[in-house]
């Protein structure tokens, strides 16, 4: 039991992830995980990967529809926990859009049994029948969730596929612009329809709401960002399967900036200020969709 649990503990954590939006979350849902799963009479599971992950979707469902409400309480913009992560999930298309910021944002606009089902299909290929076991509902009421949330995600997902290589080229950019104080610099690089989305989680300064438009996002980047700041800089780093920066203020680390490039310029700007959402940044979290 505890070599089938160890050999698709990075599957589950993922599952429980792209669910959650919180490392934290996740980790207690594997726990939970575990549990259930030392309780199971091996002799009538037929295949263990299927198995743990309905466990895992039925676990991280219902904790779910807990963190929404607590959510809903948080101070400012909620943002998903950045994850530092290893090179294999840059490499693969497939994963690293299923785990970005811009995409991880749009699934938190689903409803708990939406995002399940879309998940679990979209993103793990995981059939109809397997799904309808794991959330409760019959194979043909899956398939019109299925249909419903890929309408929702289509419509707000990112309109391009972006490489890595243009991303990181924007960012670098966008960090000598930054450290430079350049405020025309940091204007050529974002789309005029710009959105801004910071995340302090009453902890740290930030928006309380969404900054939209290049005037203001440029603004509050150069006033926030760099308000009583000596110098401001950033390190080159990949969250979520994407470049990113890892941004210090005088000497220290202060959050994690990733965004979401469309058009060669920037249309997305996440910023991750919450202390307690930077815990799995100083060390690589595995993924994967197998």
């Amino acid at each position: 039991m505890t070599e089938a649990f160890v050999a698709h503990r990075n599957l589950l954590f993922t599952v429980a992830y792209e669910m959650l939006g919180s490392a934290a979350d996740a980790e207690d849902v594997l726990q939970e995980t575990w549990l259930r799963w030392a309780e199971v009479d091996l002799a009538g599971v037929r295949d263990e990967r299927a198995y743990l992950v309905r466990i895992t979707t039925r676990l991280a469902l219902n904790r779910l529809r807990t963190v929404q409400r607590r959510r809903e309480a948080y101070v400012g913009p909620w943002l998903p926990e950045p994850l530092l992560t290893t090179p294999d999930v840059a490499e693969d298309v497939e994963l690293a859009e299923s785990v970005s910021m811009a995409l991880m944002l749009v699934l938190e606009t689903l409803a708990p049994t939406e995002r399940a089902v879309f998940v679990l299909r979209e993103v793990f290929d995981v059939g109809y029948d397997e799904i309808a076991e794991a959330v409760g509902k019959t194979p043909a009421a899956v398939r019109q969730i299925a249909s419903r949330a890929r309408r929702h995600v289509d419509a707000r997902r990112p309109r391009e596929v972006v490489s890595a290589r243009e991303t990181r080229a924007v960012l670098e950019s966008f960090q000598r612009a930054l450290e430079g104080q350049d405020m025309q610099g940091l204007l050529d690089l974002l789309a005029p329809d710009v959105v801004l989305m910071s995340d302090g989680g009453g902890v740290k300064q930030a928006a309380l709401r969404p900054v939209s438009g290049a005037d203001k996002v440029v603004r509050f980047i150069v006033g926030g960002i760099g308000r009583a700041a000596v110098a401001v800089a950033g390190m080159p780093t990949v969250v979520n399967g994407n470049p990113a920066l890892a941004l210090h203020v005088n000497g220290e680390f202060d959050g994690i900036m990733a965004v979401r490039v469309e058009g060669g310029r920037i249309s997305g700007l996440y910023f991750v200020r919450n202390p307690e959402k930077l815990t799995r940044v100083a060390s690589e979290t595995p993924l994967t969709l197998r």
